[in-house]
């Protein structure tokens, strides 16, 4: 007996509703692994009602649309109790960086502010609880993260700019390493062979890619490589998250599931922010606004400084730092003379300098020229 299309037709059904049935079972995991994921990630971080805790008047508000984002870069050290000068102070912020937005997203500057760099402070709750700081005339600016935790670096950095904080993000170091790590590592230039007993920081001479420890005895170190101390290492750290910021883009980073994956990971393991930005959603959206801002238009660089009278080992304000912070506030594009030697992310390569007196500068400042 031969056999017709219909007895050929029957058994592909079976199979459609089995491809079909295996289809819906691989979705439905997919999307429970995002959902996990999501609220995986959503856990990693801290929020912090840092603002809450201010009890100072606060400046007003600007031009509506540029955001003013207060970076911090907490240190503990944990296991590196012998670092001169960590005993005393656990929980130092020794990296302070404004990122301003510009409301129409064309440009966005990080404005480094010096660890050793001497302002008024106003009163502020300490982080342990136990009462009040009183107001000083005068503190050295990193002291206020150790006592009086971001809140109390807020309102520092508030009375000293009159520049309102829309929102702040405190990195914690030991975290940052998993960042690099997830990237695959970020290209620096070290000049010449690092020493460093006071930090026991220990890094080659030459141009490689650094991950894990090495990233961060990089951007930590300021013995050794340079005789200006923190002014170089601010601009060393500067040069360091320009060529981040450019790895993390020309990878492509964001749309590579896996790295992404693990960049997500270490990066909300690693951060405390306040509440509106302690959601994936809103940091998702803050990394596509710079993404598209343009590298060449990131800027890094450092608020004017002098040295401070009477002790030449600290920092003092400098000449044009009000014009600058009026100039953020009120979301201008800012003077060449705060630019003209800011680090571009757009320059991927950890030393980037043409002129003269940009390679003196460079080797000032404990890069390659």
């Amino acid at each position: 007996m031969g056999y017709d299309g219909k007895h050929l037709a029957r058994p592909t059904r079976p199979v459609l509703r089995a491809v079909a049935a295996s289809t819906a079972v691989v979705l439905l995991a997919v999307a429970a692994t995002l959902v996990l994921a999501y609220h995986h990630f959503q856990s990693n971080i801290t929020v912090s009602h840092g603002f809450d805790e201010i009890t100072g008047p606060r400046p007003n508000e600007g031009p509506k649309g540029p955001l003013n984002i207060l970076l911090l870069g907490s240190d503990t050290r944990h296991g590196q109790t012998a670092v001169k000068g960590m005993n005393a102070s656990p929980g130092l912020s020794d990296t302070t960086i404004l990122l301003h937005l510009s409301a129409d997203r064309s440009r966005a500057y990080g404005v480094s502010i010096p660890r050793d760099l001497m302002v008024p402070r106003p009163a502020c709750k300490r982080k342990d609880g136990h009462g009040m700081l009183p107001a000083t005339s005068i503190a050295q600016w990193n002291e206020a993260f150790a006592l009086g935790g971001e809140a109390c670096t807020i309102a520092q950095f508030e009375k000293m700019t009159n520049v309102r904080v829309d929102h702040f993000v405190v990195v914690d170091f030991n975290g940052f390493k998993a960042m690099v790590d997830a990237l695959g590592g970020v290209p620096v230039c070290v000049p010449k062979e690092i020493n460093d007993p006071i930090g026991k920081i220990y890094l080659p001479a030459g141009t490689y890619t650094v991950t894990g420890n090495q990233a961060l005895d990089y951007v930590r170190v300021r013995h050794e490589i340079s005789e200006n101390g923190d002014i170089g290492r601010m601009k060393r750290q500067q040069t360091f998250l320009a060529a981040m910021v450019h790895k993390a883009v020309s990878a492509g980073t964001f749309l590579n599931p896996a790295r992404l994956v693990k960049f997500l990971d270490a990066a909300t393991k690693s951060l405390t922010t306040d509440p509106g930005l302690a959601h994936l959603k809103a940091l998702y959206d803050l990394a596509q606004q710079v993404r598209h801002i343009g590298l060449d238009k990131v800027q890094f660089f450092t608020v004017p400084i002098a040295t401070y009278a009477p002790d030449p080992n600290r920092l003092a304000i400098g000449a044009g730092t009000k014009k600058l912070w009026s100039e953020i506030k009120n979301d201008k594009v800012l003077s060449p003379q705060f630019t003209s030697s800011a680090t571009k992310a757009s320059q991927g390569k950890p030393h980037h300098h043409e002129t003269p007196a940009q390679k003196a500068e460079a080797q000032a400042n404990g890069l390659c020229a």
